[in-house]
């Protein structure tokens, strides 16, 4: 047996099948793995499943912590190597051919390999590197910091002379082995044995264990104590370990992820601890270790002893890290640069006014920075003044600040309150509302742009904020706001932290959302299968209201159909044709960039006016993310593209049939309680490869599911039968998700709100 694979296992289901995948589909095949249980069992179908495949030896430990596992593992391993698979990650195919190869040639003690980060599970990886393949030329490739070329054949992390000897070669393998695995890591948090072949006899001659009382950081020890002592290794950035980051730090946090308040304990526990495992035999350990502690200090401590005058930072975590770098050997220091220096003097000298001052400074350079060479001078410039200025001043009372869809429009939830309130409680409240076009509003309100300075003004300083979507991620919450949050539709797609994985253009979307979601007051409900959503999908434990959506009580109006009349006059859509709307979502993996989504119009509409124009004609509204403009040249007459209009709810009423796909609209068409056709051509890849649905389309939705345009036209000639084939399930169907509509939820919303 030439390797042994250590895997902990602690419970994580979720992620073991990708991690054992990775595992049986290797182009290396002598190995064995070694599941060690602490908490939870393995489940027997994994282990008789994947054993058929793969030698697994499963065992557990009594002890927690994933030390204790890896020490157990290492006990029952049998291979001349070892290492370290988190059961949370993956290996590419090749990951433990290459390393063995190489560390067998050259009778490693250790050999590393490239550590990944990745936000995705492995198909999604896999496919979004499929292009990418391995480079088998034999071609040397360019060193990240020397840019000279690797010897050719070789991924080598470092740069080898004509001429150099064979101990001149191995020294510059331990500087780089040290360099990489320590230094060249984002940060202290990412020193790790994860995508390191060890030989275990070199393990085991000189006792190098995981320290078990370390609860965070066991790894810092151990690497720095074989670094110190390893008398020949090397690096091959082509056997590539994936370490990949939770999208729900919330419900299923990474163990780097759980740290919590007491990160900067655990940092410097482990450190002291990896410092007494050094013993000075290599040069390189202990120097990359403390030039590693003196960037976390400078990056992050002296900032957090800049900003919190507390007794946490200034009095009992300040002198830890003092004594610390008091004993870092002066030529390290020497080397830095004059802002560390600096630093580092006035935190030995306990001089905490100086410090300050120092970090201070670096701050605003650091923003003068962003600002001269930044493309976004202006925006990090309007940032930097709605944080260190507008959010500092009073809040401005009786102000509410209004946003539909990211001020793309004058529509949706709020356009109904921001009416409703001019009418119940006219000229108390100064209204201003983010409009990136100039729009004719029914009642006074200040239209400022996205973005503008009015714009951060107003969102530091309102008193009142009431938008549809998600705010800024730099958005202060402050003492006094109130925010109220009406959301933009019930849902059909699987949000948030209902979403097992995320492939959308930005993977941090569930951390984020929970952040933004913290400064939320009230969040509006329109029926209860959305609140019952809601409260678990957005980890949401504040006021619900639970009226139903503003925007739909222009659907529940006594003169709805003198308004329809309006509408239609203003849009020039004919009086004596039917109309058919046609109202599709985006598609989460179809993107230009985060919030620009693609849209291939699969609607044949010449065909559709051959077959339907002398009675109807077509309205297409898109979702607001999607970017591209579609082309009705030819058309005139029959389709409209009103995709840049308004208020879809004022759609609604001029149409006699919806067609939609899995966009939210059908909820609340539904109150209209007219015919709704639901053209999903690509149902099987939405529902089991992006976000799946909370209804079973097939059997739950008020209408057909369709696949062509001719399926379409169909269904439409013979609507009658149709709406007598489906009047069960509307019914049903419009108790469950249209009761609680009565035309009030403006007012209602209001009367809680504005109090």
């Amino acid at each position: 047996m030439d390797i042994s694979v250590i895997v902990p296992y602690h419970g994580e289901k979720v992620y073991l099948k990708d991690c054992l995948d990775s595992l049986r589909e290797q182009s290396f095949k002598d190995f064995e793995v070694i599941i060690v249980s602490s908490k939870t069992a393995v489940p027997e179908d994994i282990i008789d499943s994947y054993g058929k495949h793969i030698d697994i030896k499963y065992c557990s430990t009594e002890k927690e912590g994933v030390a204790a596992a890896r020490n157990r593992g290492m006990s029952e391993a049998e291979g001349t190597y070892v290492t370290f698979l988190d059961c949370d990650d993956y290996l590419d195919v090749r990951c433990l051919q290459r390393l063995h190869e190489l560390c067998v040639a050259d009778c490693c003690d250790l050999m590393f390999g490239k550590l990944e980060n990745t936000w995705y599970k492995r198909s999604i990886y896999l496919d979004n590197n499929a292009e990418e393949a391995p480079d088998e030329s034999g071609e040397g490739s360019a060193d990240e910091e020397t840019g000279k070329e690797d010897e050719p054949g070789r991924q080598f992390l470092f740069y080898i002379e004509s001429g150099d000897s064979e101990d001149t070669i191995r020294e510059k393998k331990l500087e780089a082995a040290n360099r990489y695995l320590i230094t060249r890591r984002k940060s202290l948090q990412h020193i790790t044995v994860l995508g390191i072949l060890f030989k275990r006899e070199f393990l085991i001659k000189n006792d190098i264990k995981f320290d078990e009382e370390l609860e965070y950081y066991c790894d810092w020890p151990f690497i720095c104590k074989a670094l110190d002592l390893a008398e020949t290794c090397d690096g091959d950035k082509e056997a590539v370990y994936l370490k990949r980051t939770h999208n729900d730090p919330i419900h299923s946090p990474s163990l780097i992820q759980s740290v919590g308040k007491n990160d900067f304990e655990y940092r410097m526990e482990s450190y002291g601890r990896s410092i007494k495992e050094i013993s000075g035999k290599s040069k390189y350990t202990r120097a990359y270790l403390d030039k590693k502690l003196i960037q976390y200090f400078a990056v992050d401590v002296a900032p957090e002893i800049r900003k919190n005058e507390d007794k946490s930072w200034r009095k009992k975590r300040m002198p830890v890290i003092r004594e610390y770098i008091s004993n870092i050997d002066a030529d390290i220091i020497k080397v830095m640069g004059l802002y560390r220096r600096r630093l580092i003097k006035a935190l030995v000298n306990g001089d905490v006014k100086k410090l300050c001052k120092l970090s201070r400074n670096k701050n605003l350079r650091n923003w003068a920075g962003l600002i001269i060479r930044g493309p976004k001078r202006l925006k990090i410039i309007k940032e930097f003044v709605y944080k260190h200025i507008y959010a500092t001043k009073p809040m401005l009372e009786n102000t509410v600040l209004f946003e539909s869809f990211f001020g793309k429009s004058y529509s949706d939830s709020p356009k109904y309150i921001f009416e409703k309130l001019n009418q119940m409680y006219p000229g108390k409240y100064k209204c201003v509302w983010i409009l990136d076009k100039k729009t004719k509003l029914p009642y006074p309100a200040k239209q400022i742009k996205r973005f503008s300075f009015a714009y951060f003004k107003y969102l530091a300083r309102s008193k009142y904020i009431v938008f549809n979507s998600r705010q800024p991620k730099y958005f202060i919450k402050r003492k006094g706001n109130i925010f109220l949050e009406t959301w933009h539709g019930t849902p059909l797609k699987k949000l948030v932290f209902d979403m097992e994985e995320v492939v959308s253009a930005s993977p941090m979307y569930k951390k984020t959302f929970y952040i933004q979601s913290r400064s939320w007051d009230y969040l509006v409900a329109a029926n209860a299968f959305s609140e019952e959503v809601f409260k678990r999908a957005f980890v949401y434990d504040k006021p619900m209201l639970k009226y139903g959506y503003p925007r739909n009580d222009i659907l529940h109006s006594d003169n709805r159909e003198k308004i329809a009349e309006t509408i239609k006059d203003k849009t020039g859509i004919p009086k004596d044709k039917k109309v058919i709307l046609y109202a599709p979502t985006w598609r989460d993996d179809e993107y230009y960039e985060s919030g620009k989504y693609k849209f291939d119009l699969k609607l044949d509409l010449r065909y559709m006016r051959e077959k339907l124009s002398d009675e109807y004609v077509v309205i297409l509204r898109t979702h607001y993310f999607i970017a591209d403009n579609l082309d009705v040249t030819g058309l005139e007459g029959f389709v409209f593209n009103m995709s840049k209009y308004d208020d879809i709810a004022e759609l609604y009423l001029i149409s006699d049939i919806l067609i939609t796909d899995y966009s939210s609209v059908f909820f609340d068409y539904a109150n209209l309680k007219r015919p709704m056709l639901f053209f999903t051509y690509d149902l099987d890849k939405y529902r089991d490869v992006l976000r799946g649905f909370y209804i079973d389309m097939e059997k739950e939705l008020p209408g057909p599911l369709v696949f062509t345009t001719e399926e379409i036209v169909e269904a439409i000639l013979d609507i009658r039968t149709i709406n007598s084939k489906y009047a069960g399930i509307y019914d049903e169907f419009y108790e469950r998700f249209c009761g609680w509509e009565d035309g009030h939820a403006s007012e209602n919303c209001i009367k809680t709100v504005f109090r």
